[in-house]
């Protein structure tokens, strides 16, 4: 099927392909003809269906340009109403229609002074929405057309009066959209209430993802995940690639550890201000930063171009947020690779997550720390040559020639290879030994205090002198923490913390007893 099909004028057309699409996708063949028709539409669809173009492509040709908005869009986070305000400009921008995101976290006078203007197309978060609504900045009686997008997770984030709010100073007779991934009770009583015998369009994401992506999965015990995902980076040399964690503090954890052993690593969460969401997306979406460390919540409304792969370092809780997730690789025809850690308890999450999405995850074998470093002798040979060729080694001839100077050709390159391989070359050592035993400690802050997983491995780390690879589990209380250390360095850490002042309180540390444990 062809665009043209559709009826689309010339403007629209000359703008879908300028964007490089070619052909609808199965959603977008199945919403454009009844938008164009003015029916109401619940899809279920999710990220990298083609749902976006899906509503903003029929609503770029019914809409005119003019003074007062005549198509509101509700997006649950800003970087989606930031997306999605691209999206409306690149398809009507042969049409000269005016789109205009409204979302929290910017001056709120410049996006009056916009709104004065005149604009056609409101795309913006709820809250934001309302400010305007309540200062009469934002007037919405005249929109003809208002788009719900990701309703599921504007409802799980408590914006559901909000959204009663903007719609009830919308017009009754107006042409709803709602697209959603999951459909649950609170999505289906919000189309009830404020849409019109909704025409259902349901398209099967793992259909359009999951074909696209090589699905693994590697069974490993908790306690072995990082050396698991050191090892797995060390191999596949992810070109950009995206891990996720449950809980916050699995994110702060990994990406600490990460940084520490030299991997280009950035986290997002919930507890990032927007400005700190800002700055760590600019890096990831610039290619200073190849591996993003995030949770569901925090990487909602994500679309970067060319994740090559999708890390589940924790297996996701249910089968909507599995395709969620890996459909965040493949993207535009490319391929992806989706990699699952899971424990020899998961099993029967793993089993669910096959079934419901109808797909088939393979298992793999972890690799070696001998292939790794053969992966790693690989990349040092290319990376030689690409630094020859980019004439960016002359810097270091002089302390090169002094090298050669002092020692044998041979043992002074040997010498710097050891240096760069130090710390895989220790994992291998220690490879087919058993664990050395470790001490479990008990330390007198914790999440009151302020206090994060990756304070304790860095006050760990650069007050006790415990190198990363001697930090077990952490476990951050309300009041208090329990933090395991090889053994060796247990009374180290009690000598060098205890009475330390960790932000800005005194704090205790000894060996946990029994007592603790329970």
């Amino acid at each position: 099927m062809k665009f043209e099909e559709f009826g689309l004028s010339r403007q629209i057309l000359k703008a879908v392909y300028e964007m490089g699409f070619e052909e609808p996708t199965p959603i977008q063949q199945q919403a454009i003809p009844y938008v164009l028709e003015g029916k109401d539409i619940i899809g279920q669809a999710q990220t990298g269906t083609g749902k976006t173009a899906a509503f903003v492509i029929p609503i770029n040709q019914m809409c005119t340009s003019g003074k007062t908005p005549k198509v509101i869009v509700i997006e649950p986070t800003r970087e989606l109403a930031i997306q999605v305000a691209e999206v409306f400009d690149k398809i009507g921008k042969h049409k000269k229609l005016v789109s205009v995101p409204i979302f929290g976290g910017q001056a709120i006078d410049r996006q009056i002074r916009a709104l004065k203007k005149g604009v056609d197309i409101v795309i913006g978060t709820p809250g934001r929405l309302i400010d305007h609504i309540k200062r009469g900045t934002l007037n919405l009686k005249k929109i003809r057309v208002a788009v719900l997008d990701e309703a599921d997770e504007m409802l799980d984030m408590g914006f559901i009066d909000d959204i009663k709010e903007i719609l009830q100073n919308t017009p009754d007779e107006r042409q709803t959209m709602l697209f959603s991934a999951t459909i649950g009770r609170d999505v289906l009583r919000i189309s009830k209430k404020y849409m019109r015998e909704p025409v259902k369009i349901r398209v099967n994401v793992s259909d359009i993802v999951i074909p696209k992506i090589k699905q693994i999965f590697y069974e490993v015990w908790w306690d072995e995940k990082l050396n698991a995902l050191s090892k797995i980076i060390d191999i596949e040399d992810p070109y950009r690639s995206l891990v996720f964690c449950h809980t916050k503090k699995d994110v702060d954890y990994v990406a600490v550890r990460l940084q520490q052993m030299g991997y280009n690593t950035d986290a997002i969460h919930g507890d990032y201000t927007q400005s700190q969401r800002n700055t760590v997306m600019k890096k990831f979406k610039n290619g200073d930063v190849d591996i993003l460390i995030a949770t569901d919540v925090a990487a909602r409304g994500l679309d970067i171009k060319d994740v090559t792969h999708v890390i589940n370092y924790s297996i996701p809780q249910n089968p909507e947020s599995y395709i969620h997730r890996i459909g965040r690789t493949g993207r535009a025809g490319k391929s992806g690779i989706a990699i699952t850690f899971i424990t020899p308890k998961e099993y029967s999450q793993l089993r669910l997550i096959e079934k419901n999405a109808r797909t088939k995850i393979s298992q793999a074998k972890l690799p070696t720390s001998e292939e790794v470093i053969k992966a790693k002798q690989k990349a040092i040979i290319e990376d030689i040559s690409m630094t020859i060729e980019e004439g960016n080694y002359k810097r270091f001839l002089p302390l090169a020639r002094k090298i050669l100077k002092t020692y044998e050709p041979e043992v002074g390159l040997a010498t710097a290879l050891s240096i760069a391989f130090e710390d895989i070359t220790e994992v291998a050592n220690k490879e087919g030994r058993k664990h050395s035993p470790v001490s479990r400690l008990f330390m007198t802050t914790g999440i009151k205090d302020g206090i994060s997983a990756k304070d304790i491995v860095k006050t760990l780390v650069s007050e006790a002198e415990v190198p990363y690879k001697m930090i077990g589990k952490i476990a951050v209380k309300d009041s208090f923490t329990f933090v395991e250390v090889s053994k060796e360095y247990a009374e180290r850490v009690i000598k060098s913390l205890d009475k330390f002042i960790l932000k800005g309180k005194k704090i205790r540390v000894e060996k946990a007893q029994k007592k603790q444990n329970k």
